[in-house]
């Protein structure tokens, strides 16, 4: 990790993402405030937010990933920064939810752009073998900032009043977008048609090349199915506190706060841990199986300190999931591919998250959480089972190959 870190360019990175996502869950937490306190909005209208900052990365996510491989990515991701910077000020005026919902939508349409455009940089400034140590740091900064930002988010709205967060929000998109600026990130060659009809033929031809390579669509099937058990667990997980566990709010929070922790630990050994396995697709599959025990854990032993300990697990399941998928597909994808493949998976991921919020509930209320969780559970290791099929005979190829 100091050696990613030493690199000028992915310094920059990082710092403009360290600024970028803090201020982000200050106008999260900020605007969960408003909603809640000063607008006395509905259950359904809170989590109506998260589905309208799902929709344009699930559905604008692989257009713009077309794009994101014709264009450059560092002049990408500024003018994204710049045009989430003037949309994070049209928070401080609004007067209802719907107007929530407008903005969040529009700030994840730019998020679809530089989402993908981040993930391009990557191969161009770094080394291949640097590639997962890189994520890590990725993943361990946002999931510190998770951490801390909604005690000051909390103190800010008290103090300051929501507008503050806002105001900091647009301040760090300008920060991230001055940072990417003055990145030196090699030139790449320009995509030679940008006529409509090839933009068409780019979409399918990214959607062929996941399908048609095994690693990477085992990869990315495989996250988007374990997103969506994840899913199901992380949505019901207030109402098996309060249901089950027969606990409060502090409970709940401990248990947000411990996944984090669980996903800080599976950064630090994910490295480490990636030289004693043969391909990064089995760490991956190792952090499903992971995830679906400890599910099945919480969901087997309806006890505080078994929940405490089972979402610490999760949470470094978690890592092991998705730290070396990224890094896989960083690498593994040809460099005019690369945005196309990142913007499905991650269309992929929204749409499995939006629908596990929508209908975990009603299965709940069909068949009860517990019911639910280890539905989860067996997912998961049905996804590890056939993974394990799957990868076997294209990475004996692999390594026959490179013997």
């Amino acid at each position: 990790m100091r050696q990613a870190l030493a690199v000028p360019a992915f310094r920059k990175l990082w710092l403009a993402t360290l600024v970028s996502v803090f201020g982000d869950f200050l106008a999260l937490y900020a605007v969960f405030s408003e909603l809640s306190f000063r607008m006395h909005a509905s259950a359904r209208a809170i989590t109506l937010v998260s589905v309208f900052f799902l929709l344009p990365l699930a559905f604008v996510g692989p257009v713009a990933g077309v794009f994101v491989d014709r264009w450059d990515p560092k002049r990408t991701m500024v003018v994204s920064d710049l045009a989430r910077a003037v949309l994070a000020l049209g928070l401080v005026i609004v007067g209802a939810p719907w107007h929530i919902y407008v903005v969040f939508f529009a700030l994840s349409t730019f998020s679809s752009f530089f989402t993908p455009a981040r993930s391009v940089t990557f191969p161009q400034i770094l080394p291949l073998e640097g590639l997962m140590s890189a994520n890590a740091i990725i993943q361990q900064t946002v999931q510190m900032l998770q951490l801390a930002s909604p005690a000051i988010a909390g103190a800010l709205v008290g103090w300051a009043g929501p507008s503050s967060c806002y105001y900091l929000d647009s301040a760090s998109f300008v920060f991230s977008g001055v940072m990417i600026a003055t990145m030196a990130i090699p030139a790449r060659p320009a995509h030679a048609s940008q006529q409509m009809k090839s933009v068409v033929r780019d979409l399918f031809s990214g959607t062929r090349f996941i399908l048609g390579h095994a690693v990477i669509s085992f990869v990315i099937l495989s996250i988007a199915a374990g997103t969506f058990a994840i899913g199901a667990f992380g949505s019901l997980t207030s109402v098996y506190v309060r249901d089950v566990l027969h606990a409060g709010s502090y409970l709940f929070g401990a248990l947000g706060t411990m996944i984090g922790a669980g996903m800080l630990a599976g950064g630090v050994v994910v490295t480490p841990l990636a030289r004693r396995f043969r391909h990064k697709a089995h760490l991956v599959n190792a952090g499903i199986l992971t995830c679906g025990i400890f599910i099945a854990i919480v969901a087997g032993f309806p006890y505080k300190v078994a929940a405490l300990a089972g979402c610490f697990g999760i949470g470094i399941g978690a890592s092991l999931m998705i730290i070396p998928a990224m890094a896989l597909m960083q690498g593994q994808v040809p460099p005019e591919m690369r945005g196309r493949v990142s913007s499905s998976s991650m269309s992929l991921i929204s749409i499995s998250q939006g629908v596990a919020l929508l209908f975990a509930g009603d299965l709940a209320s069909r068949f009860g959480i517990t019911a639910v969780f280890f539905g989860s559970a067996a997912l998961l290791l049905l996804i590890s089972i056939a993974g394990t099929i799957r990868l076997r005979k294209p990475l004996e190829v692999a390594r026959a190959q490179a013997a």
